[in-house]
């Protein structure tokens, strides 16, 4: 089927899109309409952890649907409860509320901690974020987000997110008042090009919020679920949050997203948090499989293994074309260019013949690498000969 015999202008436009239709995916590789293969480094945006239709997510969405798809938020279900439990043991977290969206978890998570200032905090509110953070795209998750340009598209914003700078305890510190409620991060931020927290600011962070007495979220939608190499990224840094997000990862591919907090943060109260797909059946059946697979012995310990790998191989690109290195947690790593001419070679290197290669670049000067988390040395040295071969061809020009 040719290109043009899709109506693709049935959907909204909301991003520009190349003129391909991608019709199957398997492990690391996408197949379009003509029948090309590529070799994914984006993975939905780090949502395809195992991949693309993995095994074992084939298995629990056949099994499931042919018990039990959706019997209503208003009743218990069995994987929803096995989720929840699978969460629970393997984090600081005693509460889960289970969503579709990372957005939607942020957004109950500025919910859940606006709720717990009003009970504890008379009434305050106001939560710390980061520049260059991103929490979702809703009206409070763009507020809530540090990017640039956003506090303009849909104004006015929603009140209440001051912004702080990244690894800088003094920017946090000096924007504590009687408003704050709590501070929210990403471990590693993503959309602003692969900046990881230090394990110091972590800390600093954890202590400056219990010496204030309000709440630390950490956002990890996208540093969750084994991608830097723990299973929460949280973790690296030796702390206990107060609340979670997740979402990507969580699903592998199908809509899942968590709010997760502890104990004594768990203030909703019925009518306050709802959604009619939070927790269904389905959906939580393949979160479990999904984890099953991520505690699997040995798993983890390999995260770290390719990301080593991957982390030296383009250390290497590095010094071969005179960029400015690499960084990173686990397999969510960026090299970093040194100029502007990402936009060119994402676009070169998905034209490529006969095999193209997704990669992403959330900053012009600045390549995001997202691979699945079991990807082997093989697709890695792949990589990194197709992208050697791309950046031989935009250097030289």
């Amino acid at each position: 089927m040719e290109f043009s015999q899709y109506n693709v202008n049935a959907l909204m436009y909301i991003t520009p899109r190349p003129e391909l239709v991608f019709t199957e995916g398997s492990g690391m590789w996408l197949t379009d309409h003509k029948g090309k293969r590529y070799l994914d480094y984006l993975q939905g945006w780090a949502v395809n952890c195992l991949g693309h239709s993995p095994q074992c997510m084939q298995d629990a969405l056949i099994s499931q649907s042919r018990t039990l798809i959706n019997p209503s938020p208003a009743f218990y279900n069995a994987p929803a409860i096995e989720l929840a439990t699978m969460l629970t043991k393997n984090s600081c977290f005693d509460r889960v509320f289970l969503a579709s969206s990372g957005a939607e978890a942020n957004e109950g998570a500025i919910k859940v901690a606006r709720k717990w200032g009003q009970l504890h905090k008379n009434g305050a509110f106001e939560i710390i974020t980061f520049d260059h953070g991103f929490h979702g795209r809703t009206l409070a998750t763009m507020s809530a987000s540090g990017k640039p340009g956003w506090d303009t598209i849909f104004a006015p914003q929603v009140a209440g997110f001051p912004k702080a700078h990244l690894n800088d305890i003094a920017s946090v510190e000096k924007l504590i008042g009687e408003k704050t409620v709590a501070v929210m991060l990403e471990p590693v931020q993503g959309e602003g090009g692969v900046l990881p927290a230090s394990r110091e600011f972590m800390q600093q962070l954890r202590a400056l919020t219990k010496k204030h007495g309000i709440l630390l979220i950490v956002d990890e939608v996208q540093s969750g679920m084994g991608r830097t190499g723990a299973l929460f990224a949280y973790q690296l840094a030796d702390i206990v949050p107060d609340v979670m997000t997740l979402g990507k990862g969580i699903g592998g591919g199908v809509p899942l997203a968590a709010l997760l907090c502890r104990e004594e943060v768990a203030c909703f109260v019925p009518g306050d948090q709802g959604g009619t797909y939070c927790g269904t059946p389905l959906i939580s059946a393949v979160g479990v499989a999904i984890m099953k697979e991520l505690l699997a012995p040995g798993f983890l310990a390999s995260v770290n293994e390719k990301a080593a790998y991957l982390s030296n191989a383009l250390n290497k690109l590095s010094e071969q074309f005179g960029l400015q290195g690499e960084r990173g947690e686990g397999l969510l790593r960026a090299l970093r260019l040194g100029e502007d001419i990402g936009a060119k070679i994402v676009e070169i290197a998905r034209d490529m013949e006969p095999v193209g290669l997704l990669i992403n670049s959330p900053r012009p000067d600045l390549l995001r690498f997202m691979p699945a988390l079991n990807v082997s040395t093989e697709e890695i040295d792949q990589m990194i000969e197709m992208l050697g071969a791309v950046l031989a061809q935009v250097k030289n020009k």
